[in-house]
């Protein structure tokens, strides 16, 4: 591992601001293991996709990066879209709140461990999922490596963004959660999954190529992110004191045996509702419906 050509991007402001005071640290510790490797911060949304991109194309054979999930995100966004993807790898050392890629691959969430990992020989070949949606009237496209969602959780991702952020793990969620709540209504959809077609009210939909979601919730348990597939979870036409009282069943992903949740695992799906419904990937807001989700097999290898 230390003889590959190493760049690392860290977000500065992942993990309520608290990485930037971290990265010292962490720097050491990746020099001490004898790692060699140039770096630079983002500046901003998107910056890392560019970073990235720039870096795999340039010759960079691993691209490590520090921050949370959205920051994963966007490294892997960029590696996915250079002249180099099939030969860069992505090493992650998570410092955000909700850590939940590193939990569906089995990176240590703790920095210092998940430091060790990148001098680690083994890759893991994983799917990633493409996201194609709307955003001011124009046809866009995301790759994601973890879950994207449509409806009731893309809402509890724009309430989040509005709190505070001094506190990580999964309290936003909860209090994204509930905010969110009192105020969503749930929509008609028109959801084609695999060869079939599905009409009604839902609450949300997931669509998983990892299984955890919202700073550790097990959203899609039975997900694997290399089975060539991507985990649908469609929560029907749930109401508020349903929600609340099923809340908690969601973080053992019991969730998915009550009788308005279904799971399919297919390798594409499209969602249309009359009524527009937000869309994230990997716990970034992206735009609106109407949306179509597929897989594309062992496209990421990562360092585990």
């Amino acid at each position: 591992m230390a003889m590959l050509r190493t760049k690392v991007i860290v977000n500065p402001v992942a993990g309520a601001y608290s990485t930037r005071r971290k990265w010292p640290i962490i720097s050491k510790l990746l020099e001490r293991l004898g790692l060699s490797f140039d770096f630079e911060y983002t500046q901003g949304v998107g910056h890392a996709i560019e970073l990235a991109r720039a870096a795999a194309s340039d010759g960079y054979r691993c691209l490590v990066a520090v921050g949370g999930d959205g920051t994963v995100n966007e490294v892997a966004n960029g590696i996915l879209r250079s002249t180099n993807a099939s030969t860069t790898v992505l090493g992650v050392v998570s410092t955000g709140t909700g850590s939940d890629f590193v939990r569906s691959v089995g990176i240590p969430r703790n920095y210092t461990a998940a430091c060790s990992v990148l001098t680690s020989s083994r890759r893991l070949s994983i799917d990633v999922g493409v996201v194609e949606y709307q955003r001011k009237g124009q046809t866009w496209q995301r790759f994601f490596v973890n879950a994207a969602g449509v409806g009731f959780d893309a809402t509890v991702v724009e309430k989040t963004e509005h709190l505070p952020k001094f506190f990580g793990g999964t309290l936003p969620y909860v209090v994204g959660v509930l905010r969110a709540l009192f105020s969503y209504k749930n929509k008609a959809v028109v959801l084609e999954v695999g060869d079939e077609v599905e009409r009604g009210r839902v609450l949300n939909v997931v669509v998983a190529n990892g299984s955890y979601l919202g700073g550790g919730m097990h959203v899609a348990p039975q997900a694997e992110l290399g089975d060539n597939l991507l985990d649908v979870v469609i929560i029907g036409d749930m109401g508020k004191f349903e929600v609340l009282k099923e809340f908690p069943t969601v973080y053992k992903g019991t969730h998915i045996y009550h009788p308005k949740v279904k799971v399919k695992k297919v390798s594409r799906v499209t969602i249309q509702s009359a009524e527009p419904m937000l869309i994230h990937a990997d716990g970034e807001l992206l735009g609106e419906s109407p949306a179509s989700f597929w897989v594309v097999p062992s496209a990421l290898n990562i360092v585990v």
